[in-house]
């Protein structure tokens, strides 16, 4: 299915293949972002289904995440092993399952267990689809190819804030759901366009190196989600045990930590001695593909805790609907989408180092402003600006880092490249949305604590009714009702709680977005080692 396209002067001809399995592999890239998109977009209907906390939503992400960089290594190798086209259609169905289980869940227990089962056929997918570009598309075109599926990335995301926003408002955020059961049919018809892969039944799996990962990213991953509920650094009352009064949350990810550094000695040695390892280290053992994926983990990680806080403040807060969370969010969701696509046309004018850097200015100022601007009323055309900012860098970033881990990695590590950026990605967003979710409750929790100490309209006994211990995100509604039947505050009462309240929320976001400008900062040092030459230049390094 390939047609030739001649220049003008017609002295070389170059082949290019047809891009309908393209067509194919990025449906199967917007099938999990679409899931993932359209969580925090239906909180507040997920919140009321069922009675839960919003941060319980944000566990969805972190479950989904979890079980993609958890497994996503293992799902590298037995797509080799069974074939990529094979595999690849059976992570779809995976995922069709899944999302059954996401319309019919009736508890919040369930809902997160089907999360994870998507995780399990994300894993199975993301390295999957990187092979597929290899084994279809070569030279400029798979350059091409890279760009258009980080822009099913963006689009998707685009998709889900439109049309699960408008679906949740106006019938159930299950309907949305729904739709991906939809479209994962749609993928496995048109799969059949895909060219077949042969079984490589030679690869072997390294089981020690799949427990060792898998071992490593959950302790990380569950560390990160707990710290708001054990605490950062000293144990809290609530956490299940203490390390010598240490949290054990901070005790799970230093464990998570040293277990990964476990995990890259042990495939080493299987290296050294020519057996097959989980993951091979030659996508990685250069400085510029380590600073690839560094920056890769911070970039996402931010754009993980913007996703989540922003229609934590406009639905939980604002108890606005899942269409506003669209309308607010479509400046950035555009924004990146257009970016991951047209980012392509300067890599023939600035070296990835220049456009990595800019990109994280970019961010880092669009943050900045955001802390500044942001009010109750997010469709100011100042918080528009920021929005739009953030989403330049951000769109550059995604595509631009894929770009250089794909194109410095033989074709052969083509799964190994899909699992790198499987297990970064997925395993920022977790960790992105629970600091996100712990530092802005902690915050809050910080600020009404101080705004009622010393208060004179706030008593003491309206504090212990309150359980100031124990505060997370409310509307202004929400805390009213929960002022007036469960305490007994006087109306002058519950009018300077709602103050304090609202001021406390509004400061804890602003501080938020402090903290991701701070991020985004430091992820410009690690842009010093990549490359700092462009297409077809002799290396600078």
């Amino acid at each position: 299915m390939a047609t030739n396209t001649a220049n003008a002067t017609g002295s070389e001809a170059e082949v290019r293949d047809s891009w309908i399995p393209m067509i194919v592999i990025a449906m199967g890239q917007a099938l999990m972002s679409f899931n993932v998109a359209a969580i925090p977009v239906s909180m507040g209907g997920m919140v009321e289904s069922f009675g839960t906390a919003p941060t319980t939503i944000g566990t969805a992400v972190v479950f989904y995440s979890l079980g993609v960089s958890g497994f996503i290594m293992l799902g590298a190798k037995l797509g080799q092993r069974f074939g990529a086209k094979l595999f690849f259609q059976s992570a779809v169905s995976l995922f069709l399952l899944a999302m059954i289980g996401m319309v019919a869940s009736p508890t919040a227990e369930l809902m997160l267990a089907s999360q994870g089962l998507a995780g399990f056929a994300g894993a199975a997918l993301v390295p999957t689809l990187v092979v597929l570009i290899a084994n279809h598309y070569s030279g400029k075109q798979q350059a091409e190819a890279v760009g258009w599926l980080g822009s099913a990335r963006a689009i998707a995301g685009v998709l889900a804030f439109v049309i699960v926003g408008s679906v949740a408002t106006f019938l159930s955020w299950r309907y949305a759901f729904g739709l991906l059961i939809l479209h994962a049919g749609a993928i496995l018809l048109l799969s059949t366009k895909l060219k077949p892969s042969l079984p490589r039944t030679d690869v072997k799996i390294d089981i020690f190196g799949v427990v060792l990962s898998a071992v490593a990213i959950i302790f990380i991953t569950f560390g990160f989600n707990n710290i708001r509920n054990w605490g950062l650094l000293m144990a809290n009352p609530s956490a299940p045990f203490d390390v010598m009064g240490v949290s054990p949350a901070l005790a799970m990810i230093v464990v998570g930590i040293l277990i990964g550094f476990g995990f890259f000695g042990w495939t080493s040695w299987q290296t050294q001695r020519g057996k097959t390892p989980l993951l091979a280290l030659k996508v990685i053992e250069s400085p510029k593909e380590w600073a690839a994926v560094i920056a890769l983990f911070l970039v996402v990680a931010v754009e993980g805790a913007i996703n989540f806080s922003v229609p934590l403040y406009i639905q939980i807060v604002q108890g606005q609907s899942g269409l506003m969370t669209s309308v607010a969010m479509m400046p950035f969701m555009l924004t990146v989408f257009f970016t991951a696509i047209l980012i392509v046309r300067l890599y023939s004018l600035f070296t990835p180092r220049t456009i990595a850097r800019g990109a994280f200015v970019l961010v880092a100022i669009g943050t900045a402003w955001l802390a500044f601007t942001v009010k109750n009323e997010w469709s100011s055309v100042p918080v528009i600006i920021g929005l739009i900012t953030v989403g330049l860098g951000q769109g550059a970033l995604v595509t631009l880092l894929f770009n250089v881990l794909v194109t410095s990695a033989p074709k052969e590590y083509a799964g190994d490249v899909g699992s790198m950026r499987g297990v970064t990605q997925n395993l920022a967003a977790a960790v992105g949305t629970a600091l996100v979710g712990a530092t802005l409750v902690g915050l809050l929790s910080s600020m009404i604590i101080a705004g009622s100490t010393d208060n004179p309209v706030i008593t003491a006994e309206l504090k212990d009714q309150v359980n100031l211990t124990n505060l997370n995100f409310l509307s202004d509604v929400q805390l009213k009702e929960r002022l007036t039947s469960n305490t007994d505050a006087t109306p002058e009462q519950v009018t300077e709680a709602l103050r304090i309240n609202s001021d406390a929320r509004t400061r804890a976001l602003k501080i938020g977005f402090m903290v991701l400008s701070g991020l985004a900062l430091l992820a410009i040092f690690p842009c010093s080692w990549l490359p700092d030459y462009r297409p077809g230049e002799i290396p600078k390094d």
